[in-house]
């Protein structure tokens, strides 16, 4: 369909627009535009005007006032801006050169710490060939020694039943099974390496975090997020699919009732418990000097006992080998079934934490310690000079898997310089404090399990996303902590005392109470789905890591992106 042309006056005419050749000498006051004479009884009937002249004055001022607004502020504040952006342009260079720095130290100290560890490990490597070694030539030099015996003997047999007398052949008899012994087989050391045919996701973990904003960037430019927890129960993990073009998403929901998987007496008491990767766990009890593995119903599988009282364990999270602290200020390995001494600390070791970069913390009065495998000291946290210590009495030490930052359980003891009030401190992998939790409970969470003893902690460990899960011993239950202090739920109340808490490779809690009642728990479901990534030509100004809270509708359990495009939100 058509349209009509509507006349327009251009800068400058004179002449009306539409009456041919008629001068402009009026002003119409409601139409607020230039009329001729013989617009006064056509378009511009009945409407106020004035003469052209009339209306000058106003124009003329208003004009000049525009001037003047632009002159004093206007271009006053654009040569402010032009002259900003000089200044951004220093900030922004600044800015990427000290990203960049920041970038290249991290990867050298990458190199570093893995130059270290390889030289580590192939110490470990030639020790073990050297006690090997040792240990065949032994036993090659026994194997001589009975060969040379067994002829001897045989030869003395042979003179006893040519020439011997009764006598003779009687002892000649009784020597045979007690004179020599076959040489038994040592117990050599046994080591494998499996390298991992797919770092690029633990390369891109241990590099740090990248988030970039705007500049179009969609989710598939940088891509190195960690499990995360939105501090209602939901946490989640992201990884490309398989499928081009899609998002996989695990999503980890709490249960609204925590389930009981299963329930035993134990064997032993138990006051330290590390679940293994095969459904077991090692147990220890501090008053005795044994080791126990247990299966997931409860049966001994095996026992290790060791000349001094255990005061802790802890089960490396890369070699999966378990480590012990004792009364006698030994930390040791379990290796083949044998403890082995690794080193010697000054003061006692009331607990103990094997971290992901092969280092062991320990905790003694009035601080903490980093060590290596070999006893040298890399970092410590105790106290210079009249400071408070940082952690005063450590009773139980965890690693996070996700973030590396430690958890350690204060008692707080005044003759160690505490006040008494038991706690647990979470620091960075620098021992600098982030938070201390002492057992609040917001007053929103409304239950009939909330607890009035003093807040009691007797036990600490991070689940796979890096929530706390703590054993409150006076109140007989367990608690929930997201991995930035937020308090998420009890998982459990119990009859009985909370003594040790333990989590497995599925975050199922393996919960020790009253010393020997053993529970598994099950505390949240997991699931894995996909979503389809936003198409480059969206340009979405966001940054590039995204959490589940972005693209959640919990409650049907869709993904959605909300995009503005023009003037309304559309649902991709």
């Amino acid at each position: 369909m058509a349209t009509a042309n509507i006349p327009i006056r251009t800068k400058g005419q004179t002449t009306c627009i539409h009456h041919k050749g008629k001068q402009l000498e009026f002003y119409c006051e409601k139409c607020e535009e230039l009329v001729c004479p013989k617009c006064f009884s056509s378009i511009h009937k009945s409407h106020p005007v004035c003469d052209l002249s009339e209306i000058t004055p106003q124009k003329k001022q208003d004009i000049k006032n525009f001037i003047d607004r632009t002159e004093q502020n206007d271009l006053v504040q654009i040569v402010k801006y032009i002259t900003s952006t000089d200044t951004l342009l220093n900030e922004n260079d600044s800015t990427f050169e000290k990203l960049s720095h920041q970038l290249r130290m991290q990867t050298d100290k990458l190199k570093e710490d893995l130059d270290m560890l390889t030289a580590e490990t192939l110490s470990r490597y030639q020790k073990m060939k050297e006690d090997n070694s040792k240990l065949i030539q032994k036993y090659k030099q026994d194997l001589e020694m009975y060969d040379k015996q067994l002829k001897q003997q045989i030869q003395e047999c042979k003179t006893a039943l040519q020439q011997g007398s009764d006598l003779n052949i009687y002892d000649t008899r009784c020597e045979i099974d007690s004179k020599i012994h076959f040489p038994v087989k040592p117990a050599l050391g046994n080591v494998s390496f499996i390298p991992n045919k797919n770092p690029q996701g633990h390369l891109k973990l241990a590099l740090g975090k990248v988030n970039i904003s705007g500049q179009g960037l969609t989710s598939t430019d940088q891509d190195r997020s960690v499990p995360t927890s939105d501090g209602q129960g939901q946490s989640s993990t992201q990884q490309q699919s398989g499928d081009k073009g899609k998002k996989t998403v695990t999503r980890y929901k709490l249960l609204s009732e925590t389930k009981v998987v299963e329930e035993w007496k134990s064997p032993c008491n138990i006051y330290s418990i590390c679940p293994t990767t095969d459904d077991q766990a090692w147990t220890s009890y501090y008053r005795n000097k044994t080791l126990t593995l247990l299966d997931r119903k409860g049966i001994e599988i095996q026992k290790v006992t060791h000349k001094a009282r255990i005061n802790d364990i802890s089960l490396s999270p890369t070699t999966h080998r378990l480590w012990v602290c004792d009364r006698e200020n030994n930390i040791l390995e379990l290796v083949s079934g044998q403890l082995t001494h690794r080193f010697r600390t000054k003061e006692r070791p009331e607990c103990l934490c094997v971290t992901a970069s092969n280092h062991v913390i320990v905790g003694m009065p009035k601080h903490i310690s980093k060590f290596t495998t070999q006893g040298q000291i890399v970092l410590t946290s105790m106290a210079v000079g009249t400071e408070k210590p940082l952690v005063c009495t450590p009773w139980r030490i965890t690693e996070c898997p996700v973030t590396h930052n430690v958890a350690v359980i204060d008692f707080s003891n005044k003759g160690d310089g505490g006040d008494g009030n038991k706690h647990v401190v979470v620091m960075d992998t620098n021992f600098q404090e982030l938070f201390v939790y002492r057992g609040d409970i917001p007053s929103t969470y409304t239950t009939s399990q909330t607890g009035g003893e003093p807040f009691y902690p007797w036990s600490v460990v991070y689940d796979s996303v890096g929530n706390h899960i703590i054993g409150d011993f006076n109140n007989h239950r367990v608690l929930l902590l997201s991995g930035g202090s937020e308090f998420l739920r009890i998982i459990h109340t119990d009859t009985n005392w909370t003594l040790a808490v333990g989590v497995d490779r599925k975050d199922v809690l393996w919960g020790v109470f009253c010393g020997d009642n053993v529970k598994l728990l099950q505390y949240r479901t997991l699931s894995t789905f996909s979503f389809p990534l936003m198409p480059t030509w969206l340009g979405i100004h966001r940054k590039t890591t995204l959490h589940l809270s972005e693209v959640r509708d919990i409650r049907e359990e869709r993904f959605c992106i909300k995009v503005f495009l023009g003037s309304r939100d559309r649902k991709l």
